[in-house]
C-alpha cells in the first residue's frame, strides 16, 4: 500500500535566508498575480485560456526582461508551480468546485514550492534541510521522516516559516480494529459518539477571544505600517496561531483515537458553509434573529468540523477503515426505537422524548445511533450496487460514492 504523508516543521533560518525567503515567496506572488491579470485580459479580448505550457514560455520572457530580470534570482521550479497552481483553480472554477481565482495579497499566502526532489537534501541527524539558492536551512526537528522525499512546501504563516515535507513510501495493508461507529457533531457536544461517549468541544477562540479584541483595539489606535504598529500586529498574529495550533490538536488527539478503534465511522455529511452563513439579509429585506445567528456561526466555525471530517477521512484509510457521510436530515428527529419522525421528538437540546413510544435518551446520542444506521444502509447500498453493475439502474453521485437504485 502506498502512502503519502507530510510533515511539518518549523524553520530556523538566519536574517539572510529569512530575506531570500520573503524575496522567493514575493516572486512567486508576482507571477501569479501577473498570469493571472493576463488571463483576464485574454478572457475580456474574447479569445480562449492561456493553458500552463504557453504561460511557461511567458514566464520565460518575464525572466530574462530588463524590467522583471529580479525573477531570475528566485528558483525556476516554484515559479513554474504558482502557474500550475493559477490553472488548477481556473480549473477548480470550471468545474464550480471553487470561486474564480483572485489575486494574492503581500501579507497572505506566502508560500512556494519545490517540485523536483532532486534538488532537495534532507540531513535529520542535523537537523537541516537544503533547499534550491537557499542553501542549508536549520528546522526544528521533532520527529522522524518517513519515506522518499517527493516535494517540499515552504510557507508563512504568523510571523514564522514553516516547511513541509511531502514523502511516499510502502506499507502493508492495515487491518482495521474495532466496530462501526456513528458520530452527532454539535456545539454542545464537538462530537458524541453512538456508543454514548462524547468529546466536549474546545472552544479556542472563544478562550482568547477577550484577549484577541484588546489586541485588535490596540492595533487599530497605531499608525498603519509603523513600527508600533507592526509590534501589535505580531501580538494579534501570536493569538491567532494559539487559537489555530490549540483547535488542530485537540482534532488530532481526537480523531487519532476514533481512527484506530473503529473499523467504520458514519459521520453527517454537513454543508458547513451554508451553516455559518450570515443572517443580515439585504436593506429590502433584512435578517432576523441576526444577533443569535452570529453567535451560532462562530461557535460552528470555532468546532473546526470540516477539519474534524477531513482528519477522520485520511485517518481511516491508514488504519484500513471507512468512513461514510450520510444526510444529516432528521437524524436528531428519528425515534431509533420505533422510527416515528417528529419535530416534538427533540423537547430540549439534549433531551430527546419520542411522543409515539415514549422512548427516551440523550438528543446527540439519538443522532449518532440514527447516522450509523444510515451509514449500514448506505454501505448495504453500495455492496448491491457493486455487485448489479452494470445494471442500467445503477449510478454513482459527483462525489463518486454508490448511490442505491431509484
Amino acid at each position: 500500500m502506498r502512502r503519502l504523508q507530510a510533515y511539518k516543521f518549523e524553520l530556523q533560518p538566519n536574517g539572510e535566508q529569512q530575506h531570500k525567503l520573503r524575496r522567493f515567496a514575493g516572486a512567486c506572488r508576482f507571477v501569479f498575480n501577473k498570469a493571472l491579470a493576463l488571463q483576464k485580459e485574454n478572457h475580456e479580448a474574447g479569445n480562449k485560456f492561456i493553458g500552463y505550457v504557453a504561460m511557461a514560455k511567458l514566464l520565460t520572457g518575464w525572466r530574462n526582461s530588463a524590467e522583471t530580470n529580479w525573477l531570475a534570482d528566485a528558483p525556476v521550479h516554484p515559479l513554474q508551480q504558482a502557474l500550475k497552481d493559477l490553472e488548477r483553480a481556473y480549473i477548480n472554477f470550471f468545474a464550480k468546485r471553487a470561486d474564480f481565482p483572485r489575486f494574492k495579497k503581500k501579507s497572505q499566502r506566502n508560500s512556494f514550492r519545490y517540485p523536483d526532489p532532486k534538488q532537495i537534501k534532507l540531513d535529520q541527524a542535523n537537523n537541516r534541510i537544503f533547499l534550491p539558492k537557499q542553501g542549508w536551512v536549520r528546522y526544528r526537528n521533532s520527529r522522524d521522516v518517513l519515506g522518499a522525499v517527493k516535494n517540499v512546501t515552504v510557507s508563512l504563516s504568523y510571523g514564522k516559516w514553516f516547511v513541509s515535507i511531502q514523502t511516499e513510501r510502502e506499507v502493508e495493508q492495515p487491518i482495521p480494529h474495532g466496530d462501526a461507529v456513528g458520530i452527532d457533531m454539535g456545539v454542545a457536544r464537538l462530537a458524541t459518539l453512538s456508543d454514548g461517549t462524547f468529546y466536549a468541544p474546545l472552544n479556542s477562540f472563544k478562550r482568547h477571544e477577550s484577549a484577541l479584541r484588546k489586541a485588535q483595539q490596540d492595533m487599530s489606535r497605531k499608525t498603519k505600517f509603523s513600527n508600533n504598529w507592526k509590534k501589535s500586529k505580531a501580538k494579534v498574529q501570536k493569538i491567532h496561531s494559539r487559537i489555530g495550533n490549540a483547535r488542530r490538536d485537540y482534532l488530532h488527539k481526537a480523531t487519532t483515537t476514533i481512527s484506530q478503534n473503529h473499523a467504520m465511522v458514519c459521520i453527517e455529511d454537513l454543508q458547513v458553509r451554508n451553516m455559518s452563513k450570515s443572517a443580515a439579509g439585504s436593506t429590502e429585506k433584512p435578517g432576523r434573529n441576526v444577533r443569535a445567528k452570529s453567535g451560532l456561526n462562530k461557535a460552528i466555525l470555532d468546532q473546526g468540523w470540516f477539519e474534524f471530517r477531513r482528519q477522520l477521512d485520511y485517518k481511516l484509510a491508514w488504519n484500513g477503515g471507512h468512513l461514510i457521510a450520510v444526510p444529516p436530515q432528521n437524524t436528531s428527529r428519528t425515534c431509533p426505537c420505533c422510527g416515528h419522525v417528529s419535530a416534538d421528538n427533540r423537547q430540549t437540546q439534549a433531551r430527546f422524548v419520542c411522543v409515539a413510544c415514549g422512548f427516551e435518551k440523550n438528543a446527540d446520542v439519538v443522532g449518532a445511533i440514527n447516522v450509523l444506521r444510515a451509514g449500514h444502509a448506505r454501505l448495504a447500498c453500495e455492496v448491491s450496487s457493486a455487485v448489479m453493475l452494470p445494471a442500467a439502474g445503477t449510478h454513482r453521485s459527483d462525489k463518486g460514492v454508490a448511490q442505491c437504485p431509484a
